[in-house]
């Protein structure tokens, strides 16, 4: 039989076939042999042991139109990036940082600022005009609005989205939201230090739709940019491209070249870049510089 993983845990992987059934399976021993490792999102093939309880073994998992590895799924078709504007505060680098990543697998990214209720001195406009230049959607509300909500569930019907963001942002607020079956734990806010508490535990796949899934996945505080060169971050920063040309020198890198010379760093000063974006593109690219000296 096929079916959809939608589940991994404690070396137990929960497939949903066609027929909205669920079957609770073991993979054979030739996955570890050839080290591949089974992920939420995988279209897999597996043979019933039980019908009546459910149990089957996976045998072989088709091939990935992609992978990433933080959220660990596959055969996803765009992600939605959860960020509370506030309570906890925005980290508008650490927002960034997986722009990078997203764009780097080739993935369109869909931006949800949340917590509209607690916009105040015009930061939740102030984040549009900034991420609307990235050349992704940009979505502001409340999970708490039903208009909100349908926005939200007509941008993914007909995809599989996984949804990411720093814990506290509302995610599994937004996943109990979409499926009314579905009812995930939602964390308090610490008091003390404003940080979400982490309550979702595992990456689970979850139908809103009949062609439609979400994947709800655990939060994270940080996010270290690999696999690209230092020279070639400022091609994910779409903002950049308008300037770029007119750069005096081939390959600059927009970082130690004068005012003069680069014109990124002069639409920097005039405001015509913003200012948070290009220090997320710098303390991004003197990391990757340090890993290749090293």
């Amino acid at each position: 039989m096929t079916g959809k993983i939608i589940k991994a845990i404690s070396g137990f992987y929960y497939i949903h076939t066609a027929e909205d059934r669920i079957y609770s399976c073991r993979a054979v021993g030739i996955f570890r042999k050839l080290g591949i490792k089974p992920l939420v999102g995988d279209d897999a093939e597996f043979e019933v042991l039980d019908a009546n309880t459910g149990e089957g073994s996976l045998t072989q998992i088709q091939q990935r139109r992609n992978v990433l590895i933080r959220p660990a799924v596959a055969n996803i078709d765009q992600a939605m990036v959860v960020f509370a504007i506030r309570e906890p505060d925005i980290n508008l680098n650490l927002l960034d940082r997986f722009l990078v990543y997203m764009g780097m697998q080739d993935i369109p990214v869909i931006i949800y600022f949340n917590k509209a209720d607690l916009n105040r001195d015009g930061l939740m406009e102030r984040l549009t005009c900034i991420y609307e230049n990235t050349g992704c959607r940009v979505i502001c509300g409340s999970t708490s609005s039903d208009e909100t909500v349908s926005e939200i569930r007509e941008a993914m019907r007909g995809k599989t989205t996984v949804l990411a963001g720093p814990s506290g942002a509302g995610k599994s607020s937004l996943t109990n939201r979409l499926n009314d079956g579905v009812c995930m734990e939602v964390g308090e806010l610490s008091a003390r230090i404003k940080r979400g508490r982490q309550t979702t535990r595992h990456t689970e796949l979850f139908t809103i739709d009949p062609d439609s899934y979400v994947l709800d996945t655990p939060g994270f505080t940080s996010l270290f940019v690999t696999g690209v060169e230092a020279g070639e971050l400022g091609y994910y920063y779409p903002e950049f491209g308008r300037y770029t040309d007119s750069c005096r020198y081939t390959g600059c890198s927009h970082i130690y070249e004068a005012e003069g010379i680069c014109a990124v760093r002069r639409a920097v000063a005039s405001g015509d870049i913003p200012a948070e974006r290009y220090e997320s593109y710098r303390q991004i690219y003197e990391e990757l510089k340090d890993k290749e000296y090293r």
